[in-house]
């Protein structure tokens, strides 16, 4: 089985970008599919959303691994919740940018890491799910070159399509010359707000211009979405009947039908 490295990218902040990675890994590990989370923001708010510890100097972190201290295997922990795993991140992978900046391979070292991890494991995850920072910084560079591909949650705001457009060309130079395998699984439209004209103009242009990349499920903004990781757990387990977690429900079986066509099409 090859494992499916997805990263979850946006380099504008407040899009609901992490909230999107806890709940869809939630979503496929109901279904039981076995996941790890990847934390690879120094907020560290995946990491406490999935209700552990975001406190610097713990050696089990991201961190520890990109800076060649620890193992993947090493930094796992398991999270409440079956079937889903978490590598934690916090303040001190702020620093890496500095620490390894006479590093000409350091673009590589989490791909290198993941797929060691891979090799040793024989894979035991279906899906391994990267939590990318607000921005084009190196982090993200580093999981743009790990993963096979990304998902892109788009909030449907004012200006939102002038930030993708800059993230594609990034996207396009390191597909041409880091990570050749590297394709655009999907843009997820997020904090809809069915009363507001804007959202349904943005969902628009989202479509007219991405085409079929853009999911058909769509994410309201709700109250109980924002809520949930203030007590440490994805929505879906928070209030499972929320309009939150229905979007999410319906995106995570959206998500699981599109990988079936992308295997029969393969």
């Amino acid at each position: 089985m090859r494992e499916k490295i997805v990263a979850i990218i946006n380099q504008k902040g407040g899009v609901g970008k992490t909230t999107t990675v806890i709940n869809l890994a939630a979503g496929l590990s109901l279904q039981g599919k076995k996941v790890l989370v990847i934390d690879l923001d120094p907020q560290g708010n995946a990491t406490t959303g999935l209700g552990l510890s975001n406190l610097e100097n713990s050696e089990k972190s991201i961190y520890s691994v990109l800076n060649g201290t620890q193992k993947i295997s090493d930094v796992i922990e398991k999270t409440n919740f079956d079937n889903l795993d978490l590598i934690t991140s916090n303040v001190d992978l702020s620093g890496l940018e500095v620490e390894t900046a006479r590093d000409n391979r350091r673009a590589f070292i989490l791909k290198e890491q993941i797929m060691a991890y891979i090799n040793d494991s024989g894979g035991i995850y279906s899906h391994i799910l990267i939590d990318c920072p607000p921005s084009l910084s190196l982090l993200t560079i580093m999981a743009l070159v790990a993963s096979n591909s990304l998902l892109v949650p788009l909030q449907t705001e004012f200006f939102a399509l002038e930030g993708v457009t800059q993230l594609m060309k990034t996207i396009e130079r390191i597909k041409n010359n880091l990570n050749t395998d590297l394709s655009i699984r999907g843009i997820l439209l997020t904090m809809y707000d069915k009363r507001n004209k804007l959202s349904g103009q943005v969902e628009r242009e989202a479509r007219d211009y991405f085409k079929d990349k853009v999911y058909q499920t769509v994410v309201p903004r709700n109250v109980r979405l924002s809520e949930a990781p203030s007590h440490g757990m994805p929505v879906l387990f928070y209030d499972k009947s929320c309009p939150g977690s229905k979007s999410y429900f319906n995106f995570t079986d959206e998500f699981i039908n599109q990988e079936k066509i992308m295997e029969t099409a393969a």
